[in-house]
């Protein structure tokens, strides 16, 4: 595409134009990753097309197909980013100083909080939408890093996957409105504080 279509294309949308320079720039992969993240937080995976990604980057609709062959390979790309950026607030919730009782909370709050501020990606990350798992062993790998990650945290892998599975099942019952935790009336911001109230309690008893 030219700098004349390009302006063209952006005209039609009502958007400023800048995947041309991005693209020279050697940036049109993470432009496309950009424009991805959008459509599923603003719209829905439904809408989150190798096409609609085109035309939000202000590129030709063949241009994703220089990073993404298909539109799996695009969806495994948005997980793996996911499983990275999780494992990344836990690491960080980990870090703070006290007793095992406040590292659960902590890291509790820590995967409510994410869950809260991407609820699509959640969704992507451990739904339906990616059945052929192991044939993308970054995603697999990505997947497994959480439970290391909140296992090592807490010196015991058994510990660790008992609160992941715990946490975890929480975000999905609130994500799906099966259960209240006060977002319904005021959003998901609410979610990392009473998520850390209810894995404490539950992790609150002396283990031998």
């Amino acid at each position: 595409m030219n700098n004349e279509q390009c302006n063209i294309e952006g005209k039609i949308q009502g958007k400023p134009v800048n995947a041309q320079k991005s693209y020279h720039h050697g940036d049109l992969r993470n432009g496309l990753l950009d424009a991805a993240r959008a459509i599923l937080e603003e719209q829905s995976l439904s809408a989150l097309t190798l096409r609609a990604v085109a035309r939000r980057a202000g590129v030709s609709h063949a241009a994703p197909y220089r990073h993404f062959p298909n539109h799996e390979a695009l969806l495994v790309e948005l997980g793996v980013e996911g499983f990275q950026e999780l494992r990344q607030n836990i690491v960080e919730a980990a870090r703070v100083p006290g007793p095992e009782s406040d590292r659960i909370a902590n890291i509790g709050a820590a995967y409510m909080r994410f869950v809260a501020k991407r609820p699509a990606v959640a969704r992507l990350m451990f739904g339906s939408q990616l059945p052929n798992r192991e044939k993308f062993p970054a995603l697999a790998q990505a997947a497994d890093a959480i439970g290391n990650e909140i296992g090592a945290a807490l010196h015991d892998t058994n510990l660790g996957l008992a609160v992941w599975s715990a946490v975890h099942g929480l975000a999905m019952l609130v994500l799906e409105n099966v259960i209240d935790l006060g977002q319904r009336r005021s959003g998901l911001h609410v979610l990392p504080s009473r998520a850390e109230i209810l894995v404490r309690s539950l992790f609150s008893t002396k283990r031998d």
